[in-house]
């Protein structure tokens, strides 16, 4: 009996992977690597760039459906997202919404082989991964965002929430999908919450097998071409009216309130509470005792005034105002040192805290609809996001994803969403709680900080010392901490000077009243409700010159 021959797609590289996918010589490349557009980041720190900064972007067919695939390249920096990779991403993602919103089809296919987040360009990956979530959900209108997660490295961090956006998710065996790399969780929360070497636990708790059992993936397929090729076929002909993953707030957020969090769950356990039918239960209502207030709490409480504060869980509180006759909704992630969830009790964004989040803004669309739409602000103050073994075992990313889906969607319905940012801002956190606002303001701080990962962990995986990690800081102003330097790559709208930021006053309060209604009149006389305008600012031009050239190029290139 003659056996038909697989061809493994782990071990093809990433162009390779696009063009086999492709119908037989429909496959044109996008800023190919003989344009030599590489990272201007790299070589500041010692490393060799890659010229096609290992992302390719390549236009195609599929049985005569015109498709654009992205594929990143994870043997080089680990598939990390940096400015001009993220760019290539999110430019063509946006090119390919232009064409869906004049009536011409195209299909998004992401090929994921990426830890996330380029360390050594970390605020440049934050803002493009932002925009790269923005054009998905923005994208689900019109076409399915069909990700494929074939193997080696996997899908982590930011690029691990983008999985969580996309309307169907392909896995072989041999893949892994994680908000936090299990080195990540082990140099945060020590070796007991996740053994990094302890290979068969990794594929037990987020290998491709798991995640399809537990639904948080749509197909399992082996490790062949042909199979994986036949599946996006599948997917790309399927007529689904169910909502993406994360929209499902009601079915995620009463399994959580309802598990113990303080025992390790097993894989099997996992799997049996994420697929087990919907059961709206009542959430029982606990008072909030506030060890540790923290900046974002005190801010709240000071803006809010005298609004009542509602909310299902202490660490996320919300209350409704009028600020100069404009109404706005107030959203906090706060430390609650009670949390059920042990690593989500500082203040971080954990399992309940993204699903919450979610809910709290689909209310105010849904109250808002076909009337004036409330402001909606989130108040960062974000150490980072939970790292745990619990939290990556019933899928954190797509916690953190439906909190982005939820921002991202209302400011695409009209609600001016602004960001105001007294504290920390920090990793997917940030990501999932302030960034897909139309503007951001942030207090001129030493103690604001903006970044992907703590000092620790970012010197561990990009193998340096903290005195080392600092040096390169002040040659990378995207590797930096300081709400300065990001200010530099020309994302905030406003950055607030003289303002107390631990103990603030009325009069405090009242400079940032201003700054919020003066965003609330750009947005609205701009009429855009995109983040086009992080890229159009004076700053920018300087500080993101590599993003506006890979779209400009991209545009060129595209038809």
């Amino acid at each position: 009996m003659n056996k038909i021959m697989k061809e493994s797609m782990v071990e093809l590289n990433g162009r390779d992977r696009a063009k086999t996918i492709l119908d037989e010589g429909t496959f044109r490349e996008l800023i190919d690597p003989f344009e030599e557009f590489q990272s201007p980041h790299l070589k500041k720190q010692g490393i060799v760039p890659q010229s096609d900064d290992g992302v390719i972007i390549g236009k195609g067919q599929i049985k005569r459906q015109k498709v654009v695939v992205i594929s990143i390249e994870g043997e080089f920096q680990g598939g990390g997202i940096g400015e001009v990779s993220g760019a290539k991403i999110a430019g063509a993602l946006e090119l390919a919404l232009k064409d869906c919103e004049n009536g011409e089809k195209i299909i998004p296919i992401l090929l994921f082989d990426t830890g996330g987040i380029r360390l050594q360009e970390a605020n440049y990956g934050l803002l493009a991964i932002a925009e790269i979530h923005s054009a998905i959900v923005a994208l689900r209108k019109y076409v399915p965002v069909i990700a494929v997660i074939p193997g080696k490295v996997g899908a982590f961090g930011g690029m691990a929430i983008t999985v969580g956006l996309c309307s169907s998710i392909i896995m072989t065996r041999e893949a892994r999908l994680g908000l936090n790399g299990p080195e990540v969780v082990e140099q945060e929360a020590g070796i007991r919450e996740f053994d990094s070497k302890d290979r068969i636990l990794i594929w037990r708790t987020i290998g491709g097998e798991q995640r399809v059992k537990s639904r948080l993936a749509d197909i399992l397929v082996d490790d062949d071409v042909s199979e994986i090729r036949d599946s996006i076929i599948e997917e790309i002909s399927k007529k689904s009216d169910c909502p993406p993953r994360s929209e499902l707030i009601e079915k995620y957020a009463n399994i959580f309130h309802a598990i113990n969090p303080n025992k390790r769950i097993k894989p099997e356990e996992a799997r049996l509470l994420l697929t087990a039918p919907f059961e709206k239960k009542e959430q029982s209502q606990k008072k909030a005792v506030f060890k540790s207030k923290g900046r974002g709490m005190t801010w709240f409480n000071l803006l809010r005034g005298d609004a009542v504060e509602f909310g299902d869980i202490p660490s996320v509180r919300v209350a409704d105002t009028v600020i100069r006759n404009r109404n706005v909704r107030f959203i906090a992630v706060v430390p609650d040192l009670d949390n059920m969830y042990p690593r989500a009790r500082n203040g971080e964004v954990g399992l309940r805290e993204g699903w919450a989040i979610a809910k709290h803004v689909r209310e105010a669309m849904e109250e808002d609809e076909g009337k004036q739409k409330r402001t909606i602000v989130p108040i960062v103050d974000v150490p980072s996001q939970a790292y745990g073994y619990n939290e990556e075992s019933l899928g954190i990313y797509l916690s953190c994803a439906a909190a982005v889906d939820a921002y991202a969607s209302a400011r695409m319905a009209g609600h001016c969403v602004i960001s105001f940012i007294p504290g920390k801002a920090i990793s997917g956190a940030f990501l999932s709680h302030g960034m897909q606002s139309n503007q951001l303001i942030a207090l001129n701080d030493p103690e604001v900080n903006v970044h992907v990962m703590s000092k620790k962990s970012a010197a561990l995986i990009t193998q340096r010392t903290l005195e080392e990690l600092e040096e390169v800081t002040k040659n990378v102003p995207a590797m930096a901490y300081d709400i300065n330097s990001f200010y530099s790559l020309g994302a905030l709208s406003s950055l607030v000077d003289k303002v107390n930021a631990d103990s603030p006053t009325t009069l405090d309060r009242d400079i940032i009243y201003n700054e919020i209604v003066e965003s609330i009149n750009e947005i609205q006389e701009e009429g855009s409700f995109g983040l086009q305008n992080r890229l159009m600012s004076d700053v920018a031009q300087t500080g993101r010159r590599a993003s506006i050239q890979v779209r400009r190029k991209l545009k060129e290139q595209w038809n």
